[in-house]
């Protein structure tokens, strides 16, 4: 196993981790009473939200690094930021702690070089 499929394993993982912290930590304020956003739909959303950067994770872990991954990533930093906005607004600072996480996972993600097919060292990409 290479050193760049481990980062990217690593990266993909701290995402995953991010999206369960946040999804756990969503889920209680939504649920729990006394939490100041109890039932509201600002705090549904993010519990949704954090659910889809956790299967982003999972996307992200599954596919080959082409086209569709560099969308899923695009994609799955949007969320992450937005559901940090969302969390910043509900006051739920674990949530952003959480997001930052996935943040630093997406990072990892995207900035670990590509491993290069077998057969194609000396060819220019």
């Amino acid at each position: 196993m290479t050193n760049s499929t481990v980062s990217r394993r690593m990266g993909a993982i701290l995402i995953f981790a991010g999206g369960l912290a946040g999804a756990a930590v969503a889920a209680y304020a939504y649920f729990a009473p006394l939490t100041g956003v109890t039932g509201t739909p600002g705090a549904l959303l993010v519990v949704i939200t954090s659910i889809l950067v956790l299967a982003a994770a999972l996307v992200v872990a599954l596919i080959a690094p082409r086209g569709w991954r560099n969308l899923v990533r695009a994609l799955l930093v949007l969320g992450i930021l937005g559901t940090a906005a969302a969390a910043a607004f509900l006051h739920e600072w674990v949530l952003i702690a959480a997001m930052g996480v996935a943040l630093i996972g997406w990072l990892i993600d995207v900035f670990t070089p590509a491993r290069r097919a077998a057969g194609t060292e000396g060819a220019l990409a």
